[in-house]
């Protein structure tokens, strides 16, 4: 149950993250993307802790961020 919820929220997410990522600019759409990876991965390797979370969405965006230059 708590799979099939995860997968559901992840399909919702990345929907709305790529109609919105229409009008963004490369970089833009590199930095949301990283933020999105990184958040996914620091709450996996944290086990869903709020920190985690957030420390890797702050690392992943500045990782997309950079590598778009």
């Amino acid at each position: 149950m708590l799979l099939k919820r995860s997968c559901s929220i992840a399909i919702v997410a990345l929907i709305c993250l790529s109609v919105t990522a229409c009008g963004m600019s490369h970089r833009g759409r590199n930095t949301a993307i990283g933020a999105g990876v990184g958040a996914v991965g620091g709450a996996v390797l944290t086990g869903g802790s709020t920190f985690g979370t957030l420390g890797g969405a702050a690392i992943g965006g500045l990782i997309g961020h950079e590598v778009s230059r």
